[in-house]
């Protein structure tokens, strides 16, 4: 399958407005651990003298030597001297690579963490609606992807300040001998520079451009080889067919990938030549101008030592460049990850939450589609949820009953309309506040490959360590009997992720995440079909013990069993995104409509 992003310009100016984001990611390292920070550049400021200091003891050591030899004398005290400090300048180099080598290391291990951890945390904060587009997931894994390769990202531009400094005093000494030495370096590691921004360019294009199909490879990675889907591809023999499209779009992506590294080969080598060509036609002016006595042996080995330092720090300080540059471009979609901002939040004044409701909720001719979608779930919705009302929402697949539920927490804003709370704008209060009054359980409940203790507390995780509310929540979701029987009870892993851990089947995790709707003392309990897969009896039991727990509270019930739906004070039949009836059960059944012919076509599954 072909790319579907837009392939990006990455010209010489768009990487030089990327580098603006290198002083807020300077800023982020030096927050994660600031005496590392300081301690990192310092030892990097060392470290830049010492090529320097390395070449000018060698030439000092070779005309003492050359000097001692003209005088027949065996004085080398002098001599001893300068190889022992060109011994001590040795160790001191690789003492500080290995200290700024483990500093690199431990930041940027102390920042990958951090910054996975400020992912999270702001995905927290934003819509519902922005997780189901998947633009958005690109941007979020552009953001992730880099989270580990800004370690590098610290250490070349760290490393390149402390090129520059080391080539300001070879350079200095270089200049002195001949500007024209200068020149010819320059412009003999041009080419290569040129080739290698043109390339660097042509990848960070590339995986750009692949990165919905990156994901795609990451999902199919998962989906082959997971215990959560093990049972379908092993029954439905889906492996050929899983694996066949992993190396469709695999292959597509090597064979773009392979075209770019074999161009990059044949230029990298043509390119490089030229530089080659350039520092040995320096070294051949230099060996000239020695034999010529324009200049001692000594100073012949700094000059050539001094050019090829020179050279390869500007190869360093250049290409080194695209990759910094390449990283800032990186860089770029972090941050502009963060400047994603949620269109469902609290007002600047929240009202505070009224405790206990007092009138309720009303859909006030509220109409909803979700975004980039021209489809209505639903449109002029009129209804009321009263004070410790118990209402059931019922209609076929599709009709928007958990759509409702997302707009009645918030989770959604209604396209058109207005709810109300006790008579004011359900967006006039707290978004925080609101939620946190409001117990929900939707069928497709997330599973903790955690402790029980842990998957019960997720209804009021701020109560994790309150046992007794969570022994409490697990007795009214009648899943004490289960934890009971658990080798570890409360403590017990659930699933198989890990060593240890125990599966459930579907109704015992049914109990326990219902248990999750018990640990709130909320003003309203919503359950989205929780129970789908207990058996009849269980389901039953489970409502009926949710109407005797939410006595004189609201609750909202959605489930597709009519002998529970039945329980409910008041029904609402919703289709075709409008609501058609209203009433109690007896009511409904009476007007012989839509409630009265869907409830005696399931009674008849029972016969």
């Amino acid at each position: 399958m072909p790319p579907t992003n837009k392939q990006p310009q990455s010209s010489l100016k768009d990487r030089f407005q990327a580098l603006q984001y290198l002083p807020p990611f300077f800023k982020e390292i030096w927050h994660t651990q600031p005496w590392m920070t300081a301690a990192n550049v310092f030892l990097r400021l060392l470290r830049s003298a010492i090529p320097f200091l390395t070449l000018y003891v060698g030439k000092l050591i070779i005309d003492e030597v050359v000097m001692l030899l003209n005088a027949h004398s065996q004085d080398t005290a002098h001599l001893v001297l300068l190889i022992g400090t060109e011994l001590a300048l040795a160790l001191s180099a690789d003492m500080l690579n290995r200290a700024t080598a483990l500093l690199d290391s431990l930041l940027g291990d102390l920042h990958a963490n951090r910054s996975s951890i400020q992912i999270m945390q702001h995905a927290a904060t934003l819509d519902l609606a922005q997780f189901e587009e998947p633009v958005f997931y690109d941007k979020l894994e552009r953001a992730r992807q880099q989270t580990v390769g800004r370690t590098a990202l610290l250490s070349q531009s760290l490393t390149q300040v402390q090129d520059i400094i080391t080539i300001g005093f070879l350079g200095a000494g270089l200049a002195i001998f001949s500007p024209w030495l200068i020149l010819i370096l320059v412009l003999s590691i041009i080419p290569a520079f040129l080739g290698e921004f043109y390339f660097n360019s042509q990848s960070y294009a590339l995986s750009y451009q692949w990165t919905p199909q990156r994901r795609e490879l990451d999902y199919l990675r998962y989906v082959g080889a997971s215990n959560v889907n093990a049972k379908e591809v092993k029954l439905f023999n889906l492996s050929g067919f899983l694996t066949e499209r992993f190396r469709e779009v695999s292959s597509a992506y090597y064979e773009q990938n392979k075209k770019l590294a074999i161009r990059r080969a044949f230029w990298g080598t043509m390119l490089t030549a030229v530089g080659t060509a350039g520092y040995y036609g320096a070294y051949a002016f230099i060996g000239v101008e020695t034999v010529k006595g324009a200049i001692t042996i000594g100073s012949l080995t700094f000059l050539v030592g001094s050019f090829r330092q020179l050279k390869s720090s500007l190869e360093g300080i250049l290409n080194r460049f695209t990759s910094i540059s390449q990283g800032a471009l990186y860089l770029k979609d972090f941050f502009q990850f963060f400047d994603l901002k949620p269109e469902v939040a609290s007002p600047v004044a929240p009202l505070p939450f009224p405790n206990p409701i007092r009138e309720g909720f009303v859909f006030e001719n509220v109409g909803f589609r979700y975004p980039s979608s021209q489809k209505w779930v639903f449109q002029h919705l009129n209804f009321k949820l009263n004070a410790g009302e118990k209402l059931a929402i019922v209609g076929e697949n599709g009709a928007g009953k958990t759509t409702l539920v997302k707009l009645l927490t918030r989770l959604y804003d209604p396209t058109e309309g207005r709810i109300l709370l006790d008579g004011r704008d359900l967006r006039e209060y707290d978004l925080t506040e609101l939620q946190r009054h409001i117990g929900v359980i939707f069928q497709d409940y997330i599973r903790l490959m955690m402790t029980v203790q842990s998957n019960i507390a997720v209804g009021d995780i701020n109560q994790i360590n309150n046992l007794d509310r969570i022994a409490t929540a697990s007795e009214r979701s009648l899943a004490a009997a289960l934890i009971g029987r658990l080798p570890n009870g409360f403590q017990q892993v659930l699933g198989r992720h890990f060593n240890g851990g125990t599966e459930l089947s579907g109704g015992e995790w049914q109990k326990i995440a219902l248990a999750r709707a018990y640990m709130r003392d909320s003003e309203l309990l919503i359950l989205d079909e929780p129970t789908a897969a207990l058996d009849a009896r269980a389901e039953y039991e489970v409502f009926q013990r949710f109407a005797e727990l939410t006595r004189g509270k609201m609750a909202l019930l959605i489930s597709h069993r009519f002998s529970t739906v039945r329980m409910a004070d008041r029904i609402v039949v919703i289709e075709n995104g409008q609501l058609i009836e209203s009433g109690s059960h007896e009511t409904l059944m009476a007007k012989q409509g839509r409630y009265a012919e869907l409830f005696q076509l399931q009674a008849r599954g029972y016969v």
